[in-house]
C-alpha cells in the first residue's frame, strides 16, 4: 500500500515537471514569435517609407509635368489670341478706309441730287404753264367745261373696268381653282411618295409549329383536361387536327390569341404540361404582353417623332398592334396618317408636330370601343381628353369621320391623311378586291369594243389603254371609240377621281434582210 502511494506521489512529480518544462518551451516559443513578429513589422515599415518616398517623387514629377503643359497651352492660346486680335484690327481699318470713301461719294452724290432737283423744278413750273395753256384751248373746241369732261369720261372708265374687272374677277377664280386643284394634288402625292408604310393582314388564327407529333397528346391531356384548361384561361379555340406538327389556336380577339400562343409556346419549350402549370404560363404570357404592348406604344411615338404623351395613351397605343381595320393593321395605320399628316401640314404651313400628334391618336378609341359604347372617333377624343391632350388633337380625333365639325386645319389633314391611308390600293382586304373588280372591269369594257386587239388597265387604275388593229379601226374611228368607252365606264362604274382612257392605233412594216 505504501508502495502504491510512492508511486502515485513519483507520477505527480513527473507530470508537474512535465508541465513546468512543457510551459518554459512555450514561453520561448512565445518570444521568438514576439521577436520575429516584431522584425517583420520594422521592415514592413521600411519598406512602407521607402514606397512612399518614391510615390512622393512619382506625384512631384506629373506634377511638374503638368504644369509645364498648362504653361505650353496657356502660352499658345495667348499667342492665337494675340494673333485673332491682330486680324481684327486690321479688318477694323480697312472697314474705316472703305467708309470713309463710301462717305465722300454719297456727298458727292447729294450736290448732284440738288442740282438735279432744283433743274427739275424748273421744267415742272414749265409743264404746268403749258397745260393750262392746253386746257384752256381744249375747253373752248369742245365747248364743255373740265368738270363735265371729266363727269363723261369717268363714267365711260367706269363701265369699261367694271367689264374687265369681272371678266379678271372670273378668270382669277378659275385660276385659283385649277391652281388650288394642282397643289393639293401634289402635295397629297408628295406626301405619299415620302411614307410608304407596310401593311399587316392579320387572320383569326395562328399557328404553333410543335417539335413532333407526340406533344399533341401531351397538351390534350387526361381525358383532355390540358386543352380545357388551356382554352377556359385563354378564351381561344385550340384546333388539333392531321396538320403535322402544329397546332392552330382560333379566336376574334387577338390579344386572347397572342396570350395564348405565348403560353404554349413556353409550354412546349417547358415539357411540363398539366393544369397548374398552364395556369401559371398563361399569367406569365399577360405580363409579358402588357410590356410588349408598352413596346410598341413607345416604339410607336419613337418612329413619329410625338413625344410627352401619358403613359396610358401609350400603352393604348400599343394594343393597336393587335387590332385590324379590313385587314389593315391600325398602329400601322396610325403611324401612316401621321406622316402624311406631317408631310401635308409641312407643305402647307400648319403646325407639323400637332398633325402628326393628331393623326397618330386619331384612332385610339379601337383600343378601348369594346369597354365603351359610341362611335369610336368620339370614344378616342374623350381619350384624349381624359389625358390632358390639347382641344386641337380632341377635336381632330372626334371630327376625322366627320362626327363633329372641323375647329382647326390639323383636323381637316388627319381626316385626308386618314382617307389617303385606308385609299392605298392594297392597304385593306375589302378596297383591294374593289379595285380588283375595277381593273377587270375596265378591261372588259375596253374588250366589247370591236377592233380591239388589247387592253391594259394601269397606273393603279387611273388610265385605261386600248391598243387597236389598224386594219380595222383608221384614226377618225380611234377618237370615236375612245368617245365610246368613256361613256359606257361613266355608266358602268363607280370611280374615285378620273380615269384617261388612251386608244393607240399604230402600223408597223417589218423586212428582214437576208
Amino acid at each position: 500500500m505504501n508502495s502504491v502511494i510512492i508511486y502515485e506521489i513519483i507520477a505527480g512529480i513527473l507530470i508537474a515537471i512535465a508541465l513546468l518544462c512543457e510551459f518554459k518551451i512555450s514561453k520561448n516559443k512565445v518570444d521568438a514569435i514576439k521577436s520575429q513578429t516584431q522584425n517583420e513589422s520594422n521592415r514592413l515599415k521600411e519598406e512602407a517609407k521607402r514606397e512612399a518616398e518614391s510615390k512622393k517623387k512619382e506625384a512631384i514629377l506629373e506634377a511638374k509635368e503638368e504644369i509645364h503643359r498648362l504653361k505650353n497651352d496657356v502660352e499658345k492660346e495667348s499667342r492665337d489670341r494675340r494673333n485673332e486680335l491682330q486680324r481684327l484690327e486690321r479688318r477694323l481699318i480697312q472697314r474705316e478706309e472703305l467708309l470713309d470713301k463710301k462717305s465722300d461719294a454719297f456727298e458727292k452724290k447729294e450736290i448732284n441730287l440738288d442740282k438735279k432737283q432744283q433743274e427739275v423744278g424748273k421744267l415742272q413750273s414749265k409743264v404746268d404753264e403749258l397745260y393750262q395753256k392746253q386746257r384752256e384751248e381744249l375747253e373752248k373746241l369742245s365747248g364743255l367745261s373740265s368738270e363735265e369732261a371729266k363727269d363723261i369720261l369717268l363714267e365711260k372708265v367706269k363701265k369699261e373696268i367694271k367689264h374687265e374687272s369681272a371678266m379678271m374677277i372670273k378668270e382669277t377664280e378659275t385660276k385659283a381653282k385649277e391652281e388650288a386643284d394642282k397643289k393639293a394634288r401634289e402635295i397629297i402625292t408628295y406626301a405619299i411618295q415620302r411614307c410608304a408604310a407596310d401593311h399587316v393582314a392579320e387572320t383569326t388564327v395562328h399557328v404553333v409549329n410543335l417539335p413532333n407529333d407526340e406533344m399533341k397528346g401531351r397538351i390534350i391531356g387526361r381525358e383532355g383536361r390540358n386543352i380545357r384548361a388551356l382554352e377556359t384561361l385563354t378564351g381561344v379555340d385550340l384546333i388539333i387536327d392531321d396538320t403535322p406538327e402544329a397546332v392552330i389556336l382560333s379566336g376574334f380577339d387577338p390579344i386572347r390569341r397572342e396570350v395564348a400562343r405565348i403560353a404554349l409556346e413556353k409550354l412546349i419549350i417547358d415539357g411540363r404540361i398539366h393544369p397548374a402549370r398552364i395556369e401559371e404560363m398563361v399569367e406569365k404570357a399577360k405580363k409579358e404582353l402588357e410590356s410588349d404592348i408598352k413596346e410598341e406604344g413607345e416604339q410607336a411615338t419613337f418612329e413619329t417623332g410625338v413625344h410627352g404623351l401619358h403613359v396610358e395613351l401609350i400603352k393604348l397605343l400599343g394594343r393597336l398592334k393587335y387590332r385590324t381595320s379590313y385587314g389593315q393593321n391600325v398602329l400601322k395605320h396610325s403611324i401612316e396618317v401621321a406622316h402624311l399628316a406631317g408631310l401635308m401640314a409641312s407643305e402647307i404651313g400648319v403646325d407639323p408636330t400637332t398633325a402628326k400628334r393628331a393623326g397618330l391618336l386619331h384612332d385610339i378609341g379601337k383600343a378601348v370601343d369594346h369597354e365603351m359604347e359610341g362611335p369610336h372617333a368620339i370614344i378616342g377624343a374623350e381619350v384624349a381628353k381624359k389625358y390632358r391632350e390639347s382641344p386641337v388633337i380632341v377635336n381632330a380625333i372626334a371630327a376625322h369621320h366627320g362626327d363633329v365639325e372641323f375647329q382647326s386645319l390639323e383636323a381637316v389633314l388627319v381626316q385626308a391623311a386618314d382617307a389617303i391611308s385606308a385609299a392605298r390600293p392594297g392597304a385593306r382586304r375589302e378596297t383591294l378586291e374593289a379595285y380588283i373588280k375595277r381593273l377587270e372591269k375596265l378591261e372588259q369594257i375596253a374588250n366589247t369594243c370591236e377592233g380591239v386587239e388589247k387592253s391594259y388597265a394601269i397606273q393603279a387604275g387611273r388610265e385605261l389603254r386600248i391598243i387597236v388593229k389598224p386594219e380595222d379601226i383608221d384614226d377618225a374611228g380611234a377618237f370615236e371609240m375612245a368617245r365610246n368607252v368613256v361613256k359606257k365606264i361613266e355608266n358602268e362604274l363607280e370611280y374615285p377621281g378620273q380615269i384617261k382612257v388612251n386608244v393607240i392605233r399604230e402600223t408597223r412594216a417589218i423586212e428582214y434582210a437576208k
